[in-house]
C-alpha cells in the first residue's frame, strides 16, 4: 500500500524536476541537480523513476494536468454570467491570458517543443492536457450560453476555437513565443480586443 511519506516525496520529485528542466533544459539537467532540488537523495529518485525519460514525462504530465485544471477553473464565471455577458467574457479572457504567460506555462511549453521529436511519449501529455481539452470546456459554457439566447445557437466547438485563437494569436507575436514579458495593461487590452471580435461575430442580435 502506497503510504502518504511515499507520494509527498514523489511529488516533491516531480516538482523539483520540473524546476530543473525549466531552468536548464532536458539534455544539461542531471539527476543529481533534481535530488537536490527535491530535498531527497539520488537513490530515492531513482527508487521513483526508472530513469530520467521517464521523470521528465511524468514531470511535464503533472505540470499540464496542473496548467489545463487552473485554467478550465478560469472559465468557472461563464457559468453565471449575469448580465453583464461582455465583462464576464473580458474577466475570463484576462485570466486565460495571465495563465497562458505564467512562467510555469511558458517553460512547459518551451520543453515540449524542443524534445516532442526525442521524446514521442509527450504527445499524449498535448492529447490528455493540452488545447483541446480547455477547448472542449469552453464550448461546452459557449453552448449553454447559446441555448440561454446570450449567444448565436451555431457550433460552440468553433466558437471556442476562434476565442481562443483571438486571444493566443496576438499573444504569441507580442510574446515573442514567451521570451517577452507583457505587462498587465497590455494583457487586459489583448483581452478585451479578442471579446471584442468574438462578439461581433457570435452575440445574438
Amino acid at each position: 500500500m502506497t503510504t502518504r511519506g511515499r507520494i509527498d516525496k514523489r511529488q516533491a520529485i516531480l516538482d523539483g524536476a520540473f524546476t530543473v528542466f525549466a531552468r536548464e533544459g532536458y539534455a544539461q539537467a542531471c539527476v543529481q541537480d533534481i535530488a537536490r532540488e527535491s530535498g531527497v537523495a539520488k537513490p530515492t529518485v531513482y527508487n521513483h523513476m526508472t530513469d530520467k525519460a521517464t521523470l521528465f514525462v511524468n514531470a511535464l504530465e503533472v505540470a499540464a494536468q496542473t496548467a489545463l485544471a487552473e485554467r478550465i477553473a478560469a472559465l468557472e464565471p461563464l457559468a453565471t454570467p449575469g448580465d453583464d455577458l461582455r465583462a464576464t467574457l473580458d474577466e475570463v479572457a484576462h485570466a486565460l491570458l495571465r495563465l497562458h504567460t505564467d512562467s510555469r506555462s511558458c517553460a512547459l511549453k518551451r520543453l515540449l517543443h524542443s524534445e516532442i521529436n526525442h521524446l514521442p511519449d509527450i504527445l499524449e501529455i498535448v492529447k490528455e492536457s493540452g488545447p483541446d481539452r480547455l477547448n472542449q470546456a469552453l464550448a461546452d459554457r459557449l453552448a449553454r450560453l447559446a441555448l440561454a439566447g446570450r449567444l448565436r445557437a451555431a457550433d460552440p466547438d468553433l466558437a471556442a476555437e476562434q476565442f481562443m485563437a483571438l486571444l493566443l494569436g496576438p499573444l504569441e507575436a507580442r510574446s515573442r513565443l514567451g521570451t517577452r514579458t507583457l505587462e498587465k495593461a497590455e494583457l487586459r487590452t489583448m483581452a478585451a480586443a479578442a471579446v471584442d471580435t468574438f462578439l461581433r461575430a457570435w452575440a445574438t442580435p
